[in-house]
């Protein structure tokens, strides 16, 4: 991997003599008291601006404003006409575009696409502060304000959609965003080193055409440059010529998949091409060195091909090895350099360490943000996450490679937020970042790290190579739980428990200090065939984590709980495993109040799977095995019942399913059985709600719904107390019990029968 240019080691633009504003301009009234007649840099999001280092436009702009360029903000600008667009006038060198924190499609949509009733990263939480796809349209206002003005895209929109992508909303493949948004090039991944070196060049006079060399960018050419070797893998049945760095086609799921290990034997999948030592062959050649994708006409029309090139483009993303990837569009080449070089932990202490205020710019007044409602309070530590689960967008955003802080700077900022942040009690929500506990977690040799493709670190098992020692951590924790005012230190970020029960100090120092009664967890499901196609690991991690949580929460004299996650109808799921996955939650007494659906993101590899029907973890052909994809609402809807056997309202959904399955045993009132043969009627669970809600029949209830619901004593197995709505239907069921004894209704009539299986 080659060295880059330290974010720190560039000299300061003239208009550094300003100093940092307490906060971006987003008036020219703010420019004015600042001084300024007009903007270097104009940044355009869909977010509300916070000047926290957990929100993209903020790290951007104070970043840049920290080498010198004077940034103003357009935050969730009116994107009906390009007035809005103006309001700061015209910048110097360039609009900065990105929809936000999230894909703007995600933001307003949920799984099953219907418009959310909300927006986090609004004030108020107002929902339609934003357009659909809104990078598209921002870049092209931006354009119709000032056309001349060099437009730079980026954020997780534009990255996930840097190339021609399915789109879950349109079901369909559309073009890279690039040919949509008129935008002039498009950074994506963490984009501090490139956009630093994008800037610093378009003030030296450089023109945005010709910077085309910066890692970490994508831009749009008519040919391959003269001196650059191109590997056509445009098709499935003949890959042309494959470098012989490395076939394409290894299976990567092997366990001794690392590049240098590879050299050792065969592929796992047949093919004949011989793996060489990589260390032996010239640097030169891959960097000179461009992959041909299938073009989107090609991807658009074969869903196949679309597999092949999101296995390929997966496959490109370590950057001590990727190639730089072209795929056609019409006339025209959408170029992607090979990924970002990572930044170091001097560099990632120089990006928190700037003059953030930590709360919303003052002209939101005392209107509440969501989002930042729910991070006030949490520090970020890291960066990065080599899991690869295929239905994440955070390997593929921010890379495996984690990038850390030191713990100098980590303090630092808790201490900060302490002096600085309005209503702090002693209590820190989070230390943590996409994954908890993957701090300072690496390979063991960069030589290893460097050239290694396989997507993830730690499936099908953990690698040999990987350095599990949590001990880092551990000393952070120690050292944030001992400063002043920190009363307590909480961890809220998704645990890594496989990783975790390789350091039981690491859980005991977890369970005793860190738990806030609950803790939750992702294994995702119980079922094995699921399992692999989101490169997770079997149930038998979780189990060994739960017993470690168990023991130490014991030790510590605390009444803790594991809350596990779950997904619905992601690809390779049957119905059979979500029936599965439903017994084991009746068996553990977990009754889960929402349900997570699977969501097809753009460029994900899980979503390669949903629109192909092929999984591109292993090698792509068209008479490779298929995979089971759930795309019809009625069985999307099924498999989310499973997850909520409980509730009345999916028991009727439920006993036709399970009918059909040839499984009817498993209705009935019986303790292994998993919904009833009844059904409550709506009058009645109403009115028991309405009568049961006082604390005084909570005893009372508890027993019932042992009795009549087949689940455990409260709490009993790591479950957590009943609610009310479990309370309500346990009522409900002891009514019916009761009316099918006594066989009359209160008003001495008849009873009716229960509701039978379909």
């Amino acid at each position: 991997m080659q060295a880059a240019k330290p974010l720190f080691d560039y000299p300061k633009y003239w208009a550094e003599c300003f100093g940092p504003a307490p906060f971006l301009p987003m008036s020219r009234e703010e420019m004015d008291q600042l001084g300024w007649d007009s903007c270097d840099i104009i940044i355009v999001t869909g977010d509300a601006y916070v000047d926290h280092p957990s929100f993209g436009m903020a790290i951007i702009g104070r970043l840049l404003e920290a080498q010198g360029f004077r940034v103003g903000i357009i935050s969730q600008p009116d994107w009906r006409s390009k007035d809005d667009f103006m309001r700061l006038g015209e910048p110097n060198l360039f609009f900065g575009v990105a929809a936000g924190n999230m894909d703007s499609m995600i933001n307003r949509y949920t799984a099953d696409k219907r418009m959310r009733s909300d927006d986090a990263y609004t004030p108020g939480g107002l929902a339609g502060k934003r357009p659909d796809r809104a990078s598209l349209v921002y870049s092209q206002r931006c354009k119709e304000a000032f056309s001349h003005v060099p437009v730079i895209l980026g954020g997780i929109e534009a990255s996930l959609r840097r190339i021609a992508h399915y789109d879950y909303w349109q079901d369909k493949v559309r073009r890279s965003i690039l040919m949509d948004a008129t935008a002039d090039l498009l950074l994506y991944g963490n984009a501090e080193r490139a956009i630093v070196e994008v800037a610093h060049r378009l003030a030296s006079g450089e023109q945005i055409e010709s910077i085309t060399d910066v890692r970490g960018t994508a831009f749009i050419r008519r040919d391959t440059p003269e001196g650059w070797f191109e590997i056509d893998s445009t098709r499935i049945d003949r890959p042309g010529k494959v470098d012989k760095i490395i076939n394409p086609y290894v299976n990567t799921q092997d366990s001794a998949a690392c590049a240098i290990e590879q050299s050792k034997g065969e592929s796992a999948d047949g093919d004949d091409t011989q793996i060489v030592h990589l260390l032996e062959h010239p640097r030169l050649e891959r960097e000179k060195t461009v992959i041909r994708l299938p073009s989107f006409e090609k991807v658009r029309n074969d869903a196949v091909l679309y597999a092949h090139a999101n296995r390929v483009l997966h496959l490109e993303t370590n950057p001590g090895n990727a190639r730089a990837l072209v795929q056609k569009h019409d006339n025209l080449d959408i170029w992607l350099n090979p990924p970002p070089i990572p930044l170091s932990t001097e560099e990632m202490d120089y990006v928190f360490g700037m003059p953030f205020a930590r709360v919303p710019h003052p002209a939101y007044g005392k209107e509440k943000i969501p989002a930042y409602e729910m991070i006030r309070f949490s520090v970020n530590i890291m960066r990065g996450c080599f899991g690869g689960c295929t239905f994440c967008s955070i390997t593929e955003h921010e890379g495996r490679i984690i990038q850390n802080r030191s713990h100098e700077s980590i303090l630092a900022e808790i201490e900060e937020m302490r002096d600085k942040v309005p209503g702090f009690t002693g209590v820190v929500s989070d230390l943590g970042g996409p994954t908890a506990n993957m701090y300072r977690i690496a390979c063991k040799s960069r030589d290893i790290e460097k050239h290694c493709r396989k997507p993830s670190c730690v499936f099908p098992g953990i690698c040999e190579n990987l350095n599990t020692d949590h001990s880092s951590l551990i000393e952070l924790y120690r050292k944030a739980r001992a400063l002043p005012g920190v009363k307590k230190i909480l961890i809220a970020s998704g645990l890594r428990y496989d990783l975790a029960v390789e350091s039981p100090e690491y859980v005991r120092e977890l369970v005793t200090h860190h738990v806030g009664g609950y803790l939750k967890i992702a294994p995702e499901h119980t079922e094995r065939g699921p399992l692999d196609k989101m490169m997770k690991p079997g149930i038998g991690s979780y189990d060994r984590f739960k017993q470690m949580f168990e023991k130490y929460s014991k030790e510590a004299g605390k009444e803790q709980y594991l809350i596990p996650y779950f997904i619905a109808a992601h690809p390779g799921t049957t119905d059979e495993d979500m029936m599965n996955l439903a017994l084991w939650l009746k068996r553990n007494g977990f009754r889960a109040d929402q349900v997570q659906a699977f969501y097809p993101s753009p460029m994900a590899t899980a979503t390669a799977m949903y629109h192909s029907g092929k999984n591109p973890l292993r090698k792509v052909t068209y008479k490779s095995d298929g995979v089971t994809i759930v795309k019809s609402e009625q069985q999307r809807r099924l498999h989310k019942a499973f997850l909520r056997y409980h509730d009345p309202k999916n028991w009727p959904l439920l006993r036709e399913a399970l009918t059909a399955m040839g499984r009817a045993d498993l209705i009935g009132n019986g303790k292994h059985q998993l919904i009833p043969s009844y059904q409550p009627k709506t009058d009645e669970y109403q009115a028991a709600r309405r009568k049961n809600s006082t604390p005084a029949g909570s005893k009372k209830v508890g027993k019932i719904l042992t009795q009549h619901s087949g689940l455990p004593p409260r709490g009993s197995d790591g479950g957590k107390p009943w609610d009310k709505r479990e309370q309500a239907k346990a009522v409900a069921f002891a009514r019916l019990e009761e009316q099918k004894k006594a066989g009359k209704s209160q008003g001495g009539r008849k009873k009716s029968r229960p509701v039978a299986p379909r």
